[in-house]
């Protein structure tokens, strides 16, 4: 049931290594290299980076007891708003030892829930008193990369009790890759499943917060929140919809890679926790400090590439999920399969093998253009994204390969393109 792991990915525990270092340090990094100091166009020299990590008040700055105990009553409330409010329960995908889990689905609530406590905060007490996200930026940042690895270490311990499911990747015996890749397929602490749980509450909807933290910011350094910039409100716009659209069409996360077969470890723990919420969030913090107004021709043009972005992204993941149901409204072609299963070759499925991800990369294109170009670091985010996708991409051609044999080499001649039609 838990053979070992004879496939590395990362270049195996050295790039495990390598990643689990470098993803905080960054996170620390597109702070202090884009921030109200020098306007995000930073002047790199090693000099003053020696200095500052060779000095030990420097360290001691990176933590902060009130943002961290703040955090961690962050944390709190999403558990509790998990416990506490109505969601119905639905089943996963079968595993490989025939059981299927099931998830609580109120990850919407608890998000209108937050945005409702946060409202009455700047309401009743102005933006001023929402600003502390900005105002605390780095000690929350450290508490979360915290959280994270305490997180980690705990499920790898946990997953080596009696009769826990591994993940087919995460089972190496070596402690570097293992602890990375994540050991468990699904650790749960009773009917709590830790892993879609970090997946869609405390990070994704604190990207929220932030977004709406650098907004007050800006507000206060302005004079009010109706001298928020229109690129302000277009950053919030774009990534609140986003996340909002993920929230409510929670389901939709259990047929993902993350949940069918990656393990959790410390790669999807700071991903969910540390790397979504603070650098995601990077376009509106730049706009914090950086107000840039767009006048209604850059406004318009704008939207209407976050809409063409989404329209492909929900039109595409539409058409999957009808299939998937055994829906095929726009009669679709498609080719069956020697395992049973049936591959849509046509519609948005039959210009790429990842339409969805297209769109979300048009939608990324979208969240930076509100930056204008006064600096390159603002699209940092597309620039990851790209990357991340293809790498997606081919983990999934990977397993895919695996799993289908020929039928996915025939399948791969019908769509041929991998993301962008009759680009890659």
């Amino acid at each position: 049931m838990n053979p070992p792991t004879t496939h590395y990915e990362f270049f195996g525990p050295p790039g495990a290594l390598l990643v689990t270092l470098t993803v905080p340090a960054f996170s620390y990094a597109l702070f202090f290299g884009c921030n109200d100091a020098n306007g995000c166009l930073p002047y790199f020299t090693s000099e003053p980076i020696l200095a500052a990590v060779t000095d030990l008040n420097w360290w001691a700055s990176l933590w902060d007891t009130q943002a961290a105990l703040i955090y961690l009553a962050w944390y709190a409330f999403c558990v509790l708003s998990w416990v506490i409010l109505p969601g119905d329960w639905v089943e996963g995908t079968t595993l490989r030892d025939g059981g299927k889990k099931k998830y609580k689905i109120n990850a919407f609530s608890t998000f209108l829930l937050a945005l409702g406590i946060t409202s009455g905060i700047i309401l009743n007490y102005g933006p001023e008193s929402f600003t502390i996200l900005y105002e605390k930026w780095v000690g929350f940042l450290t508490a979360s990369i915290l959280m994270s690895v305490v997180q980690a270490l705990y499920v790898y311990a946990f997953s080596f009790r009696s009769g826990a499911l591994l993940a087919l990747g995460g089972n190496s015996g070596n402690f570097i890759y293992d602890f990375f890749i994540g050991r468990e397929l699904n650790p749960s602490i009773g009917s709590f499943d830790i892993k879609s749980f970090n997946e869609l509450r405390p990070g994704l909807i604190l990207w929220v917060l932030i977004n709406i933290s650098m907004a007050c910011e800006q507000a206060v350094r302005r004079g009010g929140l109706a001298n928020v910039t229109d690129s302000m409100w277009l950053v919030l716009a774009f990534q609140f919809w986003y996340v909002a659209d993920g929230l409510y069409n929670e389901p939709a996360l259990f047929t993902t890679m993350d949940i069918t077969t990656d393990g959790f470890g410390f790669m999807l723990a700071v991903g969910d926790l540390v790397w979504v919420p603070f650098t995601y969030s990077l376009q509106a913090r730049y706009l914090a400090f950086h107000p840039v107004e767009l006048g209604t021709v850059r406004t318009l043009a704008i939207i209407g590439v976050n809409l063409f972005g989404y329209w492909i992204f929900r039109t595409a993941n539409n058409e999957k999920n009808e299939f998937r149901n055994g829906k095929n409204p726009k009669n679709l072609k498609f080719m069956e399969t020697k395992r049973g299963t049936k591959l849509l070759t046509s519609g948005w499925w039959g210009l790429s093998q990842h339409p969805n991800y297209l769109g979300d990369l048009v939608m990324a294109f979208a969240w930076s253009l509100p930056t204008l170009f006064d600096t390159p670091i603002t699209y940092f985010y597309v620039c990851y994204f790209t990357v991340l996708l293809m790498h997606r991409q081919r983990r999934d051609d990977e397993a895919c390969q695996q799993k289908y044999g020929d039928d996915w080499n025939k399948y791969k001649k019908l769509v041929p393109y991998r993301i962008f039609p009759y680009i890659y």
